[in-house]
């Protein structure tokens, strides 16, 4: 069942009318209904272009954090083979918020890693919401090492509200872990290409994403804090969301402007939900143009073009 945002209400109605004819036409035969359910997808579609036209920076958050969304793992098992996960930090314990391991992409042998959301509420649970733990960062950072001694290509799949902020990970070093592990993104000398599928929350996310390339889909977010904890640190009020989307410029276009992401990949109408499959598929052709654009660079080239990248940014602006 489609889960409708706050926004796509109006859509809901006309979609949920198709849907109820369609229902009466197959509990009694001699009903034809074709045409009225035929007029209310058109209108629907309609309304969906008109809604997805130029959606707020808040909607983009919304959309971004869909439910229905691809999450890590489905990409994990469309685009890669011979997917072998590798677990824990060898330090305290393995964090199932960061899923990763060795796998093939496109018959390369790679080393993925990226933030599991969960799809349904245990493993929702489970996975912490996708909000990683010191040990997370940790893995992540062991993993990365592996790849760059065996000269693999790291592809990271950021979605995250951001690193868990929760007493016992701050016990543990969560911001050091945080920082080790952007460190360690800027060290190896392999190629790493980051893609923000969803939500791309701060210091959680930036551990993951300093890469020589970086895509965003076109309803992602990246941003150093979320919009409800911008708001309620700058008008102690966290309903002002919608005006901390707008001034935190958080939206793959906005970013692209700004020299942050380098590509962003279209989704089809109504967001990367309404279609999982041409989402996957774009991601991967992303990823796969990424990865050709670094493939005669040698290991220093690949680090000193990574620290300039992020060296530079900031130069830009949005009237650029």
């Amino acid at each position: 069942m489609t889960q409708y945002l706050d926004f796509e209400k109006p859509l809901a109605e006309i979609e949920g009318k198709a849907q109820e004819l369609r229902n009466m036409a197959r509990a009694n035969e001699e009903m034809h209904i074709e045409d009225e359910a035929a007029a209310l997808d058109r209108k629907a579609r309609d309304l969906l272009k008109d809604l997805y036209k130029k959606l707020s920076p808040w909607r983009k958050c919304q959309v971004a954090r869909h439910p229905d969304r691809p999450h890590c793992k489905d990409y994990i098992e469309a685009l890669f083979t011979e997917y072998t996960p590798l677990a824990g930090d060898r330090g305290f314990s393995d964090d199932h918020a960061v899923m990763g391991g060795l796998a093939r992409f496109n018959d390369r042998p790679v080393m993925v890693i990226g933030h599991e959301k969960g799809n349904n509420t245990q493993t929702r649970i489970a996975r912490n919401f996708g909000m990683a733990r010191p040990e997370g960062y940790r893995k992540a950072i062991r993993l990365m090492d592996m790849a760059d001694r065996f000269g693999l290509p790291v592809i990271t799949l950021v979605d995250t509200p951001g690193a868990y902020p929760g007493k016992g990970a701050e016990e543990r070093g969560q911001s050091e872990a945080i920082a080790r592990s952007t460190e360690k993104c800027l060290q190896i000398g392999v190629p790493l290409v980051s893609v923000i599928i969803g939500e791309g929350g701060s210091g959680g996310a930036v551990a993951f994403a300093t890469a020589n390339r970086l895509a965003m889909l076109e309803h992602s977010v990246y941003s150093v804090i979320s919009p409800e904890g911008c708001a309620s640190i700058l008008w102690k009020d966290s309903d002002k969301m919608r005006e901390a989307a707008e001034s935190l410029r958080l939206t793959a276009q906005d970013l692209l402007k700004l020299g942050v992401t380098d590509r962003v990949i279209p989704e089809p109408l109504g967001g990367a939900h309404r279609d999982r499959a041409t989402t996957i598929e774009a991601v991967g052709k992303a990823i796969t143009a990424m990865l050709t654009e670094m493939d005669d660079l040698k290991p220093k080239a690949l680090v000193k073009a990574r620290r300039d990248k992020f060296l530079t940014i900031g130069e830009k602006g949005l009237a650029a």
